[in-house]
C-alpha cells in the first residue's frame, strides 16, 4: 500500500501542542504512514512526542478564519504571528492520552485530520506497523518464544499422566480460535474432541488454561454449550468434562454471566451445562458487564480525569459514578472465587461466559496470577500472554472507528494486573508505564 496517497501535508511548522501536566510546546509535527511526530523547537527544551497512529482512539477538529494566528503563547511578536486561518486537532488516545494540536492554516489541519482519521484505521493488517519495523540489532533474543502450548506441556511433568498433547486443530480446522495444538485429558481421542467441539460456540471446547502444581487442580476453559430452547445434549462434551474432574468427587463452573442471562442465551440457542446431564459440576454465576456498559463507564472515568475544573470532592464523586471501580472490583472477587476454588477447596473449576473470550480470558490470567508467583515476574508474565490462545486471536482490526470498544477490556485488565500485583506484598520489576503499553 502506497502511504503518500494519504499524506497530503506531510509537516507542518509552528505548531502548538497542548497536553494535560505538561506546558505548551511550540514546534514541527510530521505525519507518516504509521507514526505522528511532533518535535519541540525551542531552544531550551527537546522534547519529542512520537505517536503510533493506530494508538488514536477518535479526534475532533475545528478551523477558525482570523485576521491573525497569535498563537497560545501571550508574549508571542508580531513576526510569530501568522495571518490567515487556524485549526485545532484534539487527539484522544487508546491509553487515554489526550493531545491537543493547534495547527496555522485551516487547509493545513484539514489534511493532517484526514491523514490520521484514514490510517489510524487501516483495512488491511498487513499495512500495520508490525509488518513494517525493522529493528536495528538483528540479535535481540525472541521474546515470543517463551512458552506455547508445546512448551508449557512439556516442563509440566505431573501433566504427562492424566493430561496429553493433542494436534486436533492443525490447520485450525476445529477451532478458529485455539492454536494447532491444545492441552486435553489423555483418555479422550480426537473424535470425541471435534463432535464435542460442535457443542460448543465457535467450537471453543474445554481445554486446559492452568495446572495447579500444590494439588494437581487444574483450570479450563471453553465456550458455553449449545444446549438451545430443545435442552441438547452431547455425550462427547459430558465425557470430556468428566475425565477433568476424573479422581474428584466434583468441580466447579464459574459463568461470568447472570443465571437469568444464561437462561436467556438458551432462545438463542446457547445455554449452559444442566444438573442431571453434569451431575459433578456445582454452576457458579458471576456476573461481569461487558459491551456497552464497560464502554460507557470507561468514557465517564476519562470524562472525570480530563475535566480540571471541579474540586476533589466533586472528582471523587464522578469518579464513583462512572462505576469503573467496582467493574475492577467484580472481576477481581471473581478471580478470587476463582483461585479460592483451586487452591483453598482443591477443585477444578471450568470458566466460560458466552463466547469464552474476553471475561473468561481476563478472569482466568488473573487467578493465575493470584496463585502463581511465577507470573508475577516480567518473564512469567509475558509467557502467561503467549500461551493463552485468546491473547492473540482476540485481537482485530476495525474499519470503522468505535471510541473504547477496543481500549475498554484492555485497560480494566491492566487495572486488575497492578492491582494484584500491588496486593501481593512483594517487589514487582512491572510498572504503569509497561501495562499501559500492553493495553
Amino acid at each position: 500500500m502506497e502511504f503518500a496517497e494519504h499524506i497530503k501535508t506531510a509537516n507542518v511548522e509552528d505548531v502548538v501542542l497542548r497536553q494535560p501536566l505538561h506546558p505548551p510546546s511550540r514546534g514541527t509535527l510530521c505525519i507518516t504512514g504509521h507514526h505522528l511526530l511532533f518535535s519541540d523547537r525551542e531552544e531550551s527544551s527537546s522534547r519529542q512526542v512520537l505517536l503510533l497512529l493506530r494508538n488514536i482512539d477518535a479526534i475532533e477538529k475545528s478551523v477558525e478564519n482570523l485576521l491573525g494566528y497569535p498563537g497560545f503563547f501571550s508574549n508571542a511578536g508580531h513576526s510569530e504571528r501568522m495571518s490567515g486561518s487556524s485549526g485545532t486537532i484534539t487527539i484522544k488516545c487508546k491509553d487515554l492520552r489526550v493531545l491537543q494540536l493547534d495547527i496555522p492554516g485551516m487547509e493545513q489541519c484539514l489534511n493532517i485530520a484526514h491523514s490520521i482519521e484514514t490510517l489510524s484505521c487501516l483495512d488491511s493488517v498487513s499495512d500495520t506497523y508490525p509488518f513494517f519495523y525493522r529493528p536495528t540489532d538483528l540479535s535481540l533474543e525472541d521474546q515470543w518464544d517463551l512458552s506455547s502450548p508445546e512448551k508449557h506441556y512439556s516442563q509440566m511433568k505431573e501433566l504427562h499422566e492424566r493430561w496429553r498433547l493433542s494436534s486436533v486443530n492443525r490447520d485450525y480446522l476445529v477451532c478458529a480460535s485455539y492454536p494447532p495444538a491444545v492441552i486435553v485429558p489423555h483418555s479422550i481421542d480426537d473424535d470425541t474432541l471435534k463432535k464435542a467441539a460442535k457443542f460448543r460456540q465457535g467450537g471453543r471446547f474445554p481445554i486446559l488454561c492452568y495446572y495447579h502444581r500444590k494439588n494437581g487442580m487444574v483450570i479450563v476453559r471453553s465456550s458455553q454449550p449449545l444446549t438451545g430452547a430443545n435442552r441438547k445434549r452431547c455425550k462427547e462434551d459430558e465425557l470430556l468434562l468428566q475425565a477433568v474432574i476424573d479422581g474428584s468427587d466434583k468441580g466447579y463452573i464459574i459463568d461470568t454471566r447472570s443465571s437469568q442471562q444464561a437462561q436467556q442465551a438458551r432462545m438463542t440457542g446457547g445455554g449452559f451445562e444442566s444438573k442431571s446431564c453434569y451431575s459433578r459440576w456445582k454452576r457458579l454465576h458471576r456476573q461481569m458487564e461487558r459491551g456497552k456498559s464497560l464502554q460507557e463507564s470507561l468514557i465517564k472515568l476519562v470524562e472525570a480525569c480530563g475535566d480540571e475544573s471541579h474540586n476533589m470532592d466533586r472528582w471523587l464523586s464522578k469518579l464513583e459514578n462512572s462505576k469503573w471501580l467496582s467493574h475492577v472490583q467484580t472481576a477481581l472477587s471473581t478471580a478470587g472465587l476463582l483461585a479460592e476454588c483451586v487452591e483453598r477447596d482443591g477443585h477444578s473449576v471450568l470458566v466460560h461466559g458466552s463466547e469464552g473470550t474476553d471475561c473468561s480470558l481476563l478472569i482466568s490470567t488473573l487467578a493465575q496470577l493470584i496463585m502463581d508467583p511465577h507470573c508475577r515476574t516480567m518473564e512469567g508474565f509475558l509467557a502467561l500472554l503467549e500461551r493463552e490462545p485468546d491473547t492473540r486471536s482476540s485481537i482485530d482490526v476495525p474499519t470503522q472507528r468505535t471510541p473504547m470498544l477496543v481500549s475498554s477490556r484492555s485497560l480494566q485488565s491492566s487495572c486488575c494486573c497492578w492491582t494484584v500485583c500491588g496486593s501481593c506484598g512483594v517487589s514487582s520489576p512491572w510498572h504503569w508505564a509497561f501495562l499501559r503499553h500492553c493495553s
